[in-house]
């Protein structure tokens, strides 16, 4: 062996020597695959909670547009009735699309006199059937009669009127007579307000004179 084979090292062994020296670089690989698993974590957590945000400001919108169902004075405007057949007051209300079932509920029996002459009076609940322009079948609305009261079984809108049936009797009266609310205890005449209710019959169902 010559002096010079310990100079030069062989073409394997220069292999040898450079895979040697690369090896230690396996562990810096290692070492950046373990940082970039928590980094893939929180990306995957910051997608989930921007994905998260949007059903709930959709869910936010349902609310709002569930906050604005109608009221029982809505569903007598939808039918061309006036809001003013229901006393103020109502606390609930059932619609059967289908059938036309419809109940509203106070939190208890409200009555009230019109002009002082036409006392009425409602149930914590009543119950008819609506359709466009008419109110029948109706259960819990009463109107005095000389000294009895008589159950209001139908009303029925023609034109700019509104016809009140007790079966035995009926009256007219301009619809324009209720479009307010009246308030139990005082109806229409409350705060010292007063207001007029106009007759179309001459012979109405209900007086006090």
């Amino acid at each position: 062996m010559s002096p010079f084979d310990h100079t030069f090292p062989s073409h394997k062994q220069t292999l040898f020597l450079s895979s040697q020296k690369e090896q230690p670089r396996k562990p810096n690989q290692e070492l950046q695959r373990k940082m970039a698993l928590p980094l893939l974590f929180t990306a995957l957590c910051l997608i989930l909670m921007l994905s998260q945000s949007l059903p709930s400001s959709s869910l936010l919108q349902e609310t709002n547009f569930l906050d604005q169902n109608p009221t029982a004075y809505d569903i007598l405007g939808d039918y061309n009735l006036p809001k003013g057949l229901l006393p103020k007051g109502v606390v609930g209300y059932s619609l059967d699309t289908t059938t036309g079932k419809f109940s509203a509920f106070w939190n208890g029996t409200c009555s009230f006199s019109l002009e002082g002459s036409y006392q009425l009076r409602y149930k914590s609940t009543i119950n008819g059937y609506i359709s466009k322009g008419r109110l029948s079948r109706l259960e819990g609305v009463s109107v005095k009669l000389f000294f009895l009261w008589v159950d209001i079984i139908d009303v029925t809108r023609n034109g700019d009127d509104l016809e009140f049936s007790v079966g035995i009797a009926g009256a007219d009266f301009s619809v324009d007579n209720f479009e307010e609310c009246p308030q139990c205890g005082c109806g229409l005449n409350c705060g010292g307000k007063t207001r007029k209710v106009s007759k179309i019959r001459s012979n109405p169902f209900v007086s006090s004179s």
